[in-house]
């Protein structure tokens, strides 16, 4: 079935603009990601999954241009022991950056790994994967255009969390980032990812967690007010490994967080969570789907919508139990806490369940701040501004615990007393 000319069209036009890396082992890939583009074409309005969420900033052949934000506050993750990565709009920032080498993980970068490389057959092909039943043409985009990324090899159990940096420069750029993860049996390893990254940054990140293996992912997306991002992860998972995933939001014109998740190992477990405050020309889009292929598995999908003057943010949410998955445990909750009554919520929770042994739930609410809790703080004596934030930290506290570490759920904390203080200001 042909592309209607208008998807045609735009696909081409996004696709003249850029350039196709042609050399080295990603080579393959990349075409056959250009290919499949071309069949499937960019995101249009008209689209199932699109329906919420107009794609016109994200697949225009120009990014719209976004003003430098100047941040005055203590980088994300500032405090945190780690490794850095530094990239200023898509751009490796290597005096930024330390050393690339960390006992437990080989790191080295997509622009310039070597001809024969591990990363030769995971590059694209969890993306590729993940584009059955609903396709995602953005990361088949990114597939074929990324002009770098980070790739990692975990073979042990890494001492501290390597941190990607993206730093926002320039007002018209445009940032295609993928990075590929593979985390070996027994590893694990945590990833930070913080910054604003560009005026229209698309990153994806492909993780295969092996047997026995640990990954786990915290990502802060920063404070530009006029940034538009388009983000993919997609994950395997082994036998008995770990997955889990969260993500703060603040500010942003748009925002498409989507992960892909296929569990295909036994007793693999799957947290997906995320938090996101919003205010004003802020839209935030959550479309998470996950896949049970194997027995005894759980999964999580956490995920909490602060939002005001307008603001708008979207969840779709789906748990496919396939035939054989027996014992699945799958969880999903979606939640908005509206601050006023110009803010709006969409959401789409979805089970699709071929197994007979499971235990499957989802739920989907949003309302205003609770009044008997706002009564019953007020009452003994605190303000109002300081009585609603204390109630918005406790809405956003589920999503933010599925955080496993300690320091780092301090860290997202101080984060969102921050986003709440400067709005009562």
């Amino acid at each position: 079935m042909s592309l209607p000319q208008l998807k045609l069209d735009a696909t081409e036009a996004r696709i003249a603009a850029l350039d196709l890396p042609t050399d080295g082992w990603a080579a393959p890939a990349r075409a056959d990601a250009l290919a499949r583009l071309r069949v499937m074409g960019l995101p249009g309005a008209r689209d199932e999954y699109w329906k919420y969420t107009r794609p016109e900033m994200l697949t225009a052949v120009e990014a719209p241009v976004a003003e430098v934000f100047a941040a005055e506050e203590t980088p994300v993750f500032g405090t945190v022991d780690r490794l850095k990565i530094v990239f200023t709009d898509g751009v490796f920032d290597a005096e930024a950056s330390d050393d690339l080498s960390l006992e437990g993980v080989e790191i080295a970068r997509l622009a310039d790994s070597a001809d024969i490389h591990w990363a030769k057959d995971l590059y694209g092909a969890l993306e590729t994967a993940g584009q059955t039943p609903v396709m995602r043409p953005l990361a088949a985009l990114n597939t074929a255009f990324a002009s770098d990324g980070v790739l990692l090899r975990v073979t042990g159990k890494v001492s501290k969390p390597i941190a990607l940096i993206y730093n926002h420069a320039s007002e018209t750029s445009d940032a295609i980032l993928h990075h590929v993860v593979k985390v070996e049996q027994g590893g694990d390893v945590t990833l930070l990812e913080s910054g604003p990254a560009a005026a229209r940054f698309n990153n994806v990140l492909e993780v295969e967690v092996a047997d026995g293996a640990g990954f786990h992912h915290v990502r802060a997306q920063g404070r530009d007010h006029q940034r538009r991002a388009a983000t993919h992860i997609f994950a395997r998972l082994g036998t008995e490994s770990a997955f889990k995933t969260f993500t703060l939001t603040a500010n942003g014109v748009l925002t498409r967080n989507e992960v892909v998740v296929e569990l295909t190992g036994d007793d693999a477990l799957c947290h997906v969570a995320g938090a996101c405050m919003g205010d004003g020309e802020f839209h935030h889009d959550d479309t998470v789907f996950i896949t049970h292929d194997a027995v005894n598995c759980e999964s999580r999908q956490v995920f909490k919508k602060v939002l005001r003057n307008g603001a708008q943010g979207v969840f779709q949410g789906k748990i496919l139990v396939k035939p054989g998955a027996q014992k699945t445990d799958g969880y999903q909750i979606s939640q908005s806490l509206l601050l006023d009554g110009d803010s709006q919520f969409l959401a789409k929770p979805e089970l699709e369940i071929y197994a007979d042994d499971v235990a499957c739930s989802h739920g989907s609410t949003s309302g205003a701040i609770d009044e008997d809790g706002l009564f019953y703080l007020r009452a003994r004596g605190l303000p109002r501004g300081i009585a609603e934030d204390l109630l918005t930290i406790a809405f956003i506290a589920e999503a933010v615990m599925e955080i496993e570490s300690q320091e780092l759920q301090d860290e997202i904390n101080a984060r969102v007393e921050a986003w709440l203080e400067r709005r009562r200001g």
